[in-house]
C-alpha cells in the first residue's frame, strides 16, 4: 500500500515518534559532513522526488532538495507557471505522469483537495508540502526542535498567538497524536478549523481557545506564532488591526515559563507578529527550527518509502 503523508494522522503517533527519533539521530550522525554530502548509508540512492510548487517557497524547496541529496537521491522542481498543470492539465493526469517518472511527489498548493486528488491518482507517495488547510512537514520540524531542546511532548503546554491558520491546524492535530495541550489566543473571526480541534480533544488533548493573549501565554512551555497575512490573503489592514494585541513581545513572552521556547515557521514580519527582541532573543529557536525542516523531512521521506 502506498504511503501518503497528507496530514500527521496518515502516519499516526507511533510512526511520528519513530520519525522524530530517526531525524535526531541522523542529524547527529552527519554533523561534521558538508551539507550536500550524502549520509553514510544513502538510503534513497537512485530515488527522485518531483516537487510541485503552486505557492512560492524558500524553506520547503531548499529543505526537500538538500534532504533528498543527503539521502542519496535527487529532486526535480516544477511550478505552475512553467508546466502543463498551469495550462489546465488535470491533477489526475499530472499524478499519473509523475508516478511514471518519479519515485515520490511533494505538492505545495492552496486547496487541500488538490493534494488529496493527487494522492488518489498517484502510484507513488505524495507528501503535503503545505496547503491552506495544513502544514504537517513544518510541525515535524517544530516537534524535533522542541525535543532537541530538552522538552518532552506528553504534557507539553503550547501557546499559539495570532491567526488560526494551517500551521495551527497541524499543531492541534499533533497535540492529539502526541498527547500535549494547546492554548489558542486568536481574535474572533480568525479561528482555526473546528474539525482539527474536535479530533484532538477526542484523543485526549486539552485545546483551549481564548481571546485573551495573556491567558494563552501564561505558563506556556512553547510560544508559537506565524505571519498574520499569509500568501494570497486579502484584507491585510483589517487582519493586522485585529491581531495587534496578539503580538509576541517581551511582555507577553515574560508570562510564559522561564525556560519557554519561541517558535516561528518563517518568514517573519518583524514588528508585526513578533518583535526583534523576541525572535533574536535567548529563548528563540527559530533557526534550529528552520534547519530541522531538512532532517524531519528526510525521515518523512524514509517513512513514505517504508524504511521506518
Amino acid at each position: 500500500m502506498t504511503r501518503h503523508f497528507l496530514d500527521l494522522s496518515d502516519a499516526g503517533g507511533d510512526a511520528i515518534a519513530a520519525m522524530l527519533g530517526d531525524a535526531i539521530d541522523r542529524k547527529r550522525a552527519r554533523a561534521t559532513l558538508p551539507k550536500g554530502q550524502p549520509d553514510a548509508d544513502a538510503p534513497l540512492a537512485g530515488r527522485v522526488l518531483a516537487m510541485v510548487f503552486e505557492k512560492s517557497s524558500t524553506r520547503t524547496r531548499v529543505s526537500f532538495d538538500i534532504g533528498m541529496r543527503q539521502l542519496g537521491g535527487s529532486a526535480v522542481v516544477l511550478d505552475a507557471g512553467t508546466t502543463q498543470l498551469g495550462r489546465g492539465e488535470t491533477i489526475a493526469d499530472t499524478a499519473r505522469v509523475l508516478s511514471r517518472m518519479a519515485d515520490a511527489i511533494m505538492l505545495r498548493t492552496d486547496d487541500h483537495a488538490k493534494v488529496e486528488e493527487l494522492a488518489r491518482y498517484a502510484d507513488v507517495p505524495v507528501i503535503n508540502g503545505l496547503t491552506d488547510m495544513s502544514h504537517p512537514c513544518q510541525i515535524m520540524a517544530d516537534l524535533q526542535t522542541v525535543l532537541e531542546h530538552g522538552k518532552a511532548l506528553p504534557g507539553l503546554e503550547v501557546a499559539w498567538l495570532g491567526d488560526g491558520n494551517n500551521v495551527l491546524n497541524s499543531i492541534v492535530e499533533a497535540a492529539g497524536l502526541m498527547k500535549f495541550n494547546v492554548r489558542i489566543g486568536v481574535p474572533e473571526g480568525y479561528d482555526s478549523d473546528a474539525g482539527f480541534i474536535d479530533r484532538a480533544r477526542a484523543a485526549g488533548a486539552a485545546i483551549t481557545v481564548t481571546r485573551d493573549p495573556r491567558e494563552a501565554a501564561a505558563g506556556a512551555d512553547v510560544v508559537v506564532t506565524d505571519t498574520w497575512v499569509s500568501m494570497g490573503q486579502s484584507g491585510a489592514e483589517q487582519r493586522i488591526a485585529a491581531m495587534t494585541p496578539y503580538q509576541v513581545n517581551e511582555e507577553l513572552m515574560g508570562l510564559a515559563r522561564a525556560d519557554a521556547l519561541f517558535l516561528h515557521c518563517l518568514p517573519a514580519h518583524r514588528g508585526e507578529e513578533v518583535t526583534d527582541a523576541v525572535i533574536d532573543g535567548p529563548r528563540s529557536v527559530v533557526w534550529d527550527e528552520a534547519e530541522n525542516r531538512i532532517h524531519a523531512q528526510k525521515s518523512v521521506l524514509r517513512w513514505a518509502f517504508g524504511q521506518l
